[in-house]
């Protein structure tokens, strides 16, 4: 497609939903800089599955460095705020590392974008910021309720950006994912963990609590999602749902996956990958009625629709030499 011209930025861009946004931009015929972070090895993470591209620029660093930031943002038109830990095993373990990068990360991509006056912020939330559901679906009025330190450090960046938004009119929307799936996604998460294990033959496959829902999202409509809400005017200061609007348990998910792949596996609890009682998040279902009337965006895939694709790409030649089925990964 024909470049606009419109610069995207996109942090995290190397991430699971960050390397499909970046795929989804430049589609959408958006310039895209697309920041990986840094490391010796210059891997750019999914960025590498995406391949250099026309329009396309590569940018390793740190959200962590506030003059980084600032320079990241130059020339931007809209920034797509991805870039944060999102393991909410390991946030138990190292609480002061999301700290640092999903608050202070934050803090500095916002006083970046409004010292560099770009013209849109989405800063990207999560469901989890809900905690258990109080009341389906859940609307963005819903209370927060930090269930695990990756959610509460969630929650607060969420507050910076409204801050931001009321105290210096800084032109953000914060778009809130329900669960996302999809080709790349970290195997720490249930619908990766169980088509790896299946793909490579496994007979039990180790899970934690099957009993608590979610509302799955396949990856391209999420990518789609975002776009729309950088695109449609007149939202800035809202906290979006990007929701399908319905739920399905974890236990049900396991059985879609293992009828599509034609597997009769034993399940077994794994009690490593079960979350502190007071952690575990029951229930997860998304009202997406703001952002179907906001915005012409509308989930495109069924769970089976999603779940197919997912599998395929899992296995392809090659994929699940780049996982660990047998090894858990929080």
């Amino acid at each position: 497609m024909q470049q606009t011209g419109r610069l995207a930025l996109v942090t995290g861009a190397d991430g699971f939903i960050g390397s499909h946004l970046t795929e989804a931009l430049l589609a959408h015929g958006y310039r895209v800089r697309a920041l990986a972070q840094y490391n010796s090895f210059n891997n750019w993470g999914w960025l590498e599955d995406v391949g250099n591209r026309p329009g396309l620029e590569v940018v390793c660093g740190d959200v962590r460095d506030p003059e980084f930031c600032r320079s990241l943002c130059r020339g931007v038109d809209t920034v797509f705020h991805l870039a944060a830990l999102i393991a909410i095993p390991y946030s138990y373990e190292a609480p002061d590392s999301y700290v640092d990068t999903n608050v202070r990360g934050t803090l500095n991509m916002l006083q970046a974008a409004r010292s560099e006056a770009v013209g849109r912020i989405i800063v990207t939330s999560t469901s989890e910021v809900y905690g258990t559901a109080q009341y389906v679906p859940i609307d963005e009025r819903h209370p927060r309720q930090p269930q695990s330190p990756y959610s509460a450090t969630k929650i607060a960046a969420d507050a910076l950006a409204e801050s931001f938004y009321r105290a210096f009119d800084l032109p953000v929307v914060i778009a809130r994912p329900f669960n996302t799936y999809g080709p790349r996604q970290s195997a720490r998460a249930i619908i990766p963990t169980v088509i790896t294990q299946l793909a490579t033959g496994a007979k039990t496959i180790k899970l934690g609590d099957l009993a608590p829902t979610r509302d799955f999202n396949y990856v391209a409509d999420t990518a789609e999602g975002f776009i729309a809400l950088a695109e449609t005017p007149g939202i800035e200061g809202r906290d979006i749902n990007i929701a399908t609007g319905g739920e399905v348990s974890m236990g049900e998910t396991v059985k879609a996956i293992m009828r599509l792949m034609g597997s009769d596996a034993e399940l077994v609890l794994d009690p490593a990958r079960l979350r502190p009682a007071k952690s575990e998040v029951n229930r997860l279902c998304g009202d997406n009625t703001l952002i179907t009337t906001l915005t012409s965006w509308r989930p495109s895939h069924t769970l089976d629709d999603g779940l197919r694709k997912t599998i395929e790409w899992f296995t392809r030649p090659g994929v699940l030499s780049k996982y660990k089925p047998d090894i858990y990964n929080r």
